[in-house]
């Protein structure tokens, strides 16, 4: 067996460290794919053991081998070896030693389908600062697997669990240790009658007859199967309980004899304590509001100073290259399009950045599951439950993976709700937009010393896309009529410092996804919108630059005024200025310009592409050195009027607050629903919401 590559399967309840350990295990040599037939996410690492590179499957967290959730059905098809892609040779199962009593219930369970099994005990310091003392040798000696104390965070016990699971590999192909417990005891003649059908251990038999309406057999088995059970007059749900009742029953030994716990009367542990105070049904809420609050004053306080600076190189080498380039194509393509894009994206980083590290932050901490447990009172009255707020949280970074995290909401009207509301939330690709729109029209203005205004508009817009959220859900709940209870239950992990290392990598990761993959959009869009700006239909730009010829002979002393005149008209007469003054009726009620139509259009492809549409379109039509704000700030109507008004700015933030520009979110919607109906209707109802509001949002400021 140890000659050739073989599958090991990761499992344990969640939270357990299973994905640290997962991670630590394998480095980067991770691929993630999808189970057959569902939206689970696989993911498999190579594992060297003994000179051989194998496959370490991660497995999706589950509390026992009973499921109830989509990803939970995964793991369990898998493990009763009926995945036609992943057959376990070996599997590692992670014990949380803080909660081994409860993680001991899925590891009986994994030990009677006699697989080889090693167990990977981890959160041992987190069991240690509860007074917990484990005895790893009685403990390996009662359950009779091998036991290997693992810290995957400070990458403790690695080495040890590969000489494990290198000897387990060696020693037998079957596991073939006596039934954790009397499993026959529990229907008897039940099992029997199922050995003779199907040749599996006593455990698969039970769960053959439990489930097998959900396996994927032949109709001649399930009907020989329905059989039995009619026949020994099989109850799975009684069958079921007993067999969780006797399972806790021989855990409760093994603890007694391997566990030394603190007196359950001692006094109330410092995260308890604290709980009392962040779920609060009053103080709990105050403190949520004051976390978010300083989020977002963060993201413009500390992001001021690099974005600035960014700014500035950005002027200093559009100065300098203009004045030693020529003057040609080439140049103008090269700062008009190439450098005025990459400006549009770069300045943008430090907020992102800023953003990711502080939600990791919350997340790391533990705060983030405890904003799902106070959130679930006030989702349940909009259809939703707790488990949606985790996806809609997500949502503020990347609507795409929010969507696929939805995936583990068991109801699928509240997971079909959480969907179709999860791309309200203002997604990072947002930021860009909401910062330089609220640069242009809100003062920077502090009150207090430390409360900044712009902050709180910023807040404001987020908090926008959140209530309509909730308001959607509200009244789509009406319609969508999918009729099925619903349960949350949610462990909460223990308060833990960040680790900051993970925090600095994860704002890294993101502002290189910003860069590179939103950049090359970016990029693209805005070298084509420099040829639809360079180039038009007809002779116009040509009569244009004639007439500008013409001009300049007979007044040589305004070259600057008829310069910027030439480049205006030249851009009106572009292919980019036909299609924006052709939108232009449709969008002058909620008081934009023809410019902002050509960014709205090309914001489906991505709504930070905004921003670099804008830049490419300002540097074409006002060729000097000027950063794009100040060229916004002084951008004008044929009639003199500033187009970046309170009125027309704050339309425009709310308009990308509720549209649905995202292609990828459209894509990932059908993919997770499986028709086009649903992403079809968020698209015509979430554009209907946004230019209603933003008309009303027009009026009332004008």
């Amino acid at each position: 067996m140890n000659s050739r590559k073989i599958n090991i399967v990761l499992t344990g309840n969640p939270n357990s460290g299973k994905s640290s350990l997962f991670n630590a295990l394998t480095g980067l040599k991770q691929k993630i794919g999808n189970f057959p037939g569902v939206t689970v996410d696989k993911k498999i690492g190579s594992l060297l053991i003994d000179g051989v590179t194998n496959d370490l499957i991660d497995l999706p967290g589950t509390y026992s081998l009973y499921p109830r959730r989509a990803d939970e059905w995964v793991a369990y098809k898998v493990l009763m070896g009926l995945d036609d892609d992943v057959k376990p040779d070996l599997i590692v199962i992670v014990l949380d030693a803080s909660n081994l009593k409860r993680n001991l219930l899925f590891c009986s369970q994994i030990m009677d389908l006699k697989i080889p099994i090693v167990a990977a005990l981890s959160m041992t310091d987190i069991a240690a600062s509860k007074n917990i003392k484990i005895n790893i040798d009685e403990l390996q000696q009662q359950l009779g697997i091998p036991i290997v104390n693992v810290n995957p965070r400070k990458n403790k016990g690695l080495a040890q669990l590969k000489k494990v699971i290198s000897s387990a590999i060696k020693e037998k192909d079957t596991n073939t240790k006596d039934d954790f417990i009397n499993i026959k005891q529990l229907a008897f003649s039940s099992i029997e009658k199922l050995q003779t059908l199907l040749p599996v251990s006593n455990y698969k038999a039970l769960h053959y007859l439990i489930n097998h309406e959900d396996f994927e057999l032949p109709d001649t088995t399930q009907n020989a199967i329905e059989n039995i059970e009619i026949e020994t007059k099989f109850n799975p749900s009684k069958t079921q309980a007993e067999e969780v009742i006797k399972r806790y029953q021989s855990i409760r030994n093994i603890m007694q004899l391997c566990v030394t716990e603190p007196d359950p009367l001692e006094k109330k542990r410092f995260s308890d304590r604290l709980d009392n105070f962040l779920l609060h049904r009053i103080w709990g809420y105050a403190v949520l509001l004051t976390v978010l609050f300083f989020l977002f004053q963060s993201v413009f306080w500390l992001a001021q100073f690099p974005m600035d600076g960014i700014e500035w190189s950005f002027k200093e080498l559009t100065t300098s290259l203009h004045t030693y380039l020529p003057e040609n194509k080439f140049t103008n393509l090269l700062l008009n399009g190439i450098i005025a894009g990459l400006s549009g994206i770069l300045v943008f980083v430090p907020q992102i950045m800023i953003l990711f590290g502080l939600i990791t932050i919350i997340e790391d901490t533990g705060y983030m599951a405890r904003i799902s447990f106070l959130s679930d009172k006030l989702m349940r009255k909009v259809g939703l439950n707790g488990k949606s707020v985790m996806p809609m949280i997500s949502g503020f970074a990347c609507a795409v993976p929010a969507i696929m995290a939805a995936r583990n909401i068991e109801n699928k009207k509240e997971r079909l709700l959480t969907i179709l509301i999860t791309p309200l939330m203002s997604c990072s690709a947002r930021l860009p937009v909401y910062t330089i729109l609220i640069s242009l029209v809100i003062p920077s203005k502090y009150y207090f010393g430390f409360l900044s205004l712009q902050g709180l508009v910023m807040m404001c817009l987020y908090l926008l896309g959140i209530v309509v959220a909730l308001l959607m859900s509200y009244v789509l709940k009406f319609f969508i009529k999918i009729k099925e209870k619903s349960f949350f239950i949610l462990e909460l992990p223990v308060y833990r410092s960040p680790r900051w290392h993970n925090v600095l990598v994860t704002m890294l990761e993101k502002a290189k996804i910003f860069v590179v993959d939103a950049g090359k959009v970016i990029m693209l869009i805005s070298l084509v919108l420099w040829l639809l700006c360079s180039y038009g239909p007809g002779d116009r730009i040509q009569q244009a630059e004639q007439k500008f010829n013409t001009e300049i002979k007979l007044h040589p002393e305004q070259l600057d005024i008829l310069t910027k005149n030439l480049s205006s008209e030249k851009l009106q007469y572009s292919y980019a200025g036909v299609l924006g003054k052709t939108i232009e009726p449709a969008i002058k009620p909620l008081g934009y310009d023809w410019k902002i139509g050509i960014a709205l259009i090309t914001s489906f492809a991505a709504r930070e592409v905004f921003v670099g549409t804008m830049a490419t379109l300002y540097s074409v039509e006002d060729n000097n050195d000027a950063g794009l704000r100040d060229k916004l700030k002084a951008a004008k109507h044929k009639d003199g009027t500033l187009v970046y008004t309170l009125p027309a700015a704050l339309s425009l933030m709310v308009f990308y607050v509720l549209a649905m520009q995202c292609m990828s979110t459209l894509a990932v919607v059908k993919r997770e629903t499986k028709t086009w109906k649903w992403p079809i209707i968020q698209l015509v109802c979430m554009t209907a919401l946004a230019y209603c509001l933003s008309f009303l949002t027009y009026l009332l400021f004008k």
